[in-house]
């Protein structure tokens, strides 16, 4: 693998298995009603992805460099190319303007936390647990 695959990876599939996170693939608007849900039990976390953006990329290396996967969250994962549709929808439902990369905290079916590109990786999951 050369550098610049290293960084920016050959494709979004690649950097799913590599980082070996407990992603749920968000793929659709009926998901987001389940997330609002499941959040009165748990902290749900949407990590909104650009597979078109090399900054995108790193930052999500960052984050599943620095993610504790002991943490009990359900971490939902959005291709905005794929699917902008979803994106949309979690911009009208959270009232949180799109950004990508973007991730968002969401606990009591609200958006309690949200933040893009670098800050990111330094998200402390701990406080919405």
């Amino acid at each position: 693998m050369g550098i610049f695959d290293s960084v920016f990876g050959k494709n979004e599939k690649t950097v799913k298995k590599k980082n070996g996170l407990p992603w749920i693939q968000l793929e659709s608007i009926n998901q987001l009603e389940a997330i609002a849900e499941n959040s009165k039990n748990k902290t749900q976390v949407i990590y909104k992805h650009s597979s078109t953006c090399g900054i995108s990329r790193m930052v999500l290396g960052m984050f599943t460099d620095r993610y504790d996967t002991d943490l009990n969250i359900d971490l939902y994962f959005l291709t905005i190319q794929n699917h902008r549709d979803v994106s949309n929808a979690i911009e009208d439902k959270f009232a949180v303007r799109h950004e990508s990369p973007q991730l968002l905290v969401v606990k009591n079916e609200a958006v309690v936390f949200h933040t893009s590109h670098g800050a990111i990786a330094d998200t402390d999951f701990t406080k919405y647990l």
